[in-house]
């Protein structure tokens, strides 16, 4: 991991596949979602704490998907991870899957901060800062 992108390997498991062997293509979402979770736990802070403590979630507000070429069964994948803006409210992510070298999928994801009721909030200026210093 360099300061500026966050990385998280994943091995495709029979139950990510089809009948061929092929990942399906949900689970890419599935894989970037747990890659963003680990970078948000590297920066110090998880989800359950920041429902607890802050009363904030994350949310897709939006995600743009561009499939390039399949993964198979046993592929191990690396998910990188970059902060490409953090606002008061939203942070958008570029996230790149690769399979050694090859980009095989990259996902464009903007996440809005909801608060417990469903609505926009702020995200806790602490938050922000320890997301842009890992990412």
């Amino acid at each position: 991991m360099t300061k500026d992108t966050h990385t998280f390997p994943v091995r495709v498991y029979y139950e990510d596949t089809d009948a061929a062997g092929i990942v399906y293509y949900a689970n890419y979402l599935k894989f970037a979602e747990r890659a963003r979770t680990e970078a948000l736990r590297l920066a110090g802070f998880n989800q359950s704490e920041l429902m607890r403590a802050h009363s904030i979630g994350f949310v897709v507000r939006k995600c743009v998907c561009e499939f390039f070429k399949p993964a198979m069964l046993d592929d191990l994948l690396t998910i990188e991870t970059r902060l490409n803006d953090i606002s008061r409210v939203s942070m958008a992510m570029r996230q790149t899957i690769r399979r050694g070298g090859e980009t095989i999928v990259t996902l464009d994801v903007k996440l809005a901060v909801i608060g417990a009721k469903m609505k926009p909030v702020r995200l806790p200026e602490a938050v922000s800062k320890a997301m842009l210093s890992i990412l």
